[in-house]
């Protein structure tokens, strides 16, 4: 959320800032609501200082043993119109704190201008790609099973076996065990979430159709970031316990409802996947360093396993609702040639602390903190990556990385 006082001085130019996200402020609409609230509130307060004068007039007269009655009169219609003007001001408030819940995060300075993911700007690459088109993780091995699954729930989920399914997990702990080399607090947490929690985050009240809903009102959760992040809603942290840094292994659940005919094949766009998700709450100051070593824990995960990727900064029109700058961390698919995003990593600068009430205590004053979010990694594409760029068609084998071999009892899988 933005703040409103700064939103209030400088309407004009958030609304042009926000241009490169393709959101258009209704400047109209928030004043109306501002001049309304404010009319309304000067009203409030102003019968409430009345009240007050009545109220202490009432006691004086009471306690010399005057007669009240008209005092009793005034009071009471005070007090009506009070009640008038609060509960007219109440759906004023709330309607402003919708509106403001739907404008998106001030894009960074340094945001490229563009409309769509080919605007992004390639940042670096690493490793040597195989320019060879290769097979595809369905067609390396038979022990991802998404007819299997479409049986017991549907389209885009898959059922892993043998080995297969045994790499799977080993790539989670191997990316566990570098969140709790780098510092990061391990966390399990709930898989289903409230309201209040994703409204924190943002992605409520805008991309409710990205979720899946449970039929008493709460969610499931789309990302671990949701859960971590809130661990810190509505507390006040202080100065020296920041940075902050926690991480955890979940499942992650999407409806992928804007991406229907999307990616329909294997494991790049699932209703359901696993991801090892980095969060960090830090001061104002320490966040443009804290997402720069946020995304360097992400690329030498990649490194480790030896998996070409490219590190691209994203455009405007490509920059999610809450982030202010986000690098995306795509690795090399030989199959489609081409990088495809593995860890989005974000600043969302005070927004997502504003939502949340997160704030920092130092000793003179409480301030919002900055919020830095990454996953380290998404384990299904990660799973894809090794499997494709380790296939060895001559011995029809996929290797495995020397990473995360002392995870395993076997060093091929064959297919």
């Amino acid at each position: 959320m933005l703040d409103i006082k700064y939103l209030r001085q400088n309407a004009e130019s958030i609304k042009q800032a926000l241009l490169i996200k393709g959101f258009e402020l209704d400047i109209n609409t928030f004043n109306s609501l501002e001049n309304n609230r404010k009319s309304l509130q000067v009203e409030v307060e102003s019968l409430q200082a009345e009240r007050k004068e009545l109220s202490s007039a009432f006691g004086q007269a009471k306690a010399k043993g005057e007669d009240v009655d008209e005092l009793s009169k005034k009071i009471e219609i005070n007090s009506n119109l009070l009640k008038e003007k609060e509960d007219e001001l109440k759906p004023i408030l709330v309607n402003l704190e919708q509106f403001l819940l739907e404008i998106p995060n001030l894009p960074d300075p340094s945001t490229p201008e563009g409309s769509s993911d080919i605007d992004n700007k390639i940042i670096r690459n690493w490793g040597d790609i195989n320019k060879k088109k290769g097979l595809d993780h369905l067609e390396i091995t038979s022990e991802i099973d998404t007819e299997l699954a479409a049986i017991l729930a549907g389209s885009r989920f898959s059922v892993l076996s043998g080995k297969i399914a045994k790499l799977h997990r080993a790539l989670i702990q191997f990316m566990l065990d570098e969140a709790d080399e780098n510092g990061y607090e391990e966390y399990y947490v709930p898989f289903i979430t409230n309201k209040d929690s994703l409204t924190g985050t943002g992605q409520l009240p805008k991309f409710e159709e990205d979720l899946f809903k449970l039929t008493d009102g709460r969610y499931l959760i789309s990302t671990a970031e949701i859960p971590l992040t809130n661990l810190f809603n509505k507390k006040t942290i202080d100065l020296n316990d920041i940075p902050i840094k926690v991480t955890a292994h979940t499942p992650c659940f999407r409806s992928e409802a804007g991406s229907y005919g999307k990616d329909t094949r294997g494991l790049i766009r699932q209703h359901q996947f696993e991801k090892v998700e980095l969060v960090q709450v830090v001061h104002p100051e320490q966040s443009e360093n804290a997402l720069e070593e946020l995304l360097l824990n992400a690329e030498t995960i990649l490194q480790k396993l030896n998996l070409p990727y490219q590190v691209v900064q994203l455009c405007g029109g490509d920059l999610g609702f809450s982030s202010s700058k986000t690098f995306d961390i795509e690795v090399w698919l030989p199959s489609q040639e081409k990088y495809r995003e593995i860890s989005s990593c974000s600043n969302f600068t005070d927004f997502q602390s504003r939502r949340a009430n997160i704030k920092i205590k130092d000793e003179n004053s409480k301030i919002f903190a900055h919020t830095i979010n990454g996953s380290g990694l998404a384990v299904g594409r990660t799973l894809i990556a090794v499997i494709e760029n380790y296939y060895d068609e001559v011995d029809k084998v996929i290797n495995i990385p020397d990473a995360l071999k002392k995870y395993l009892t076997f060093d091929t899988i064959s297919t």
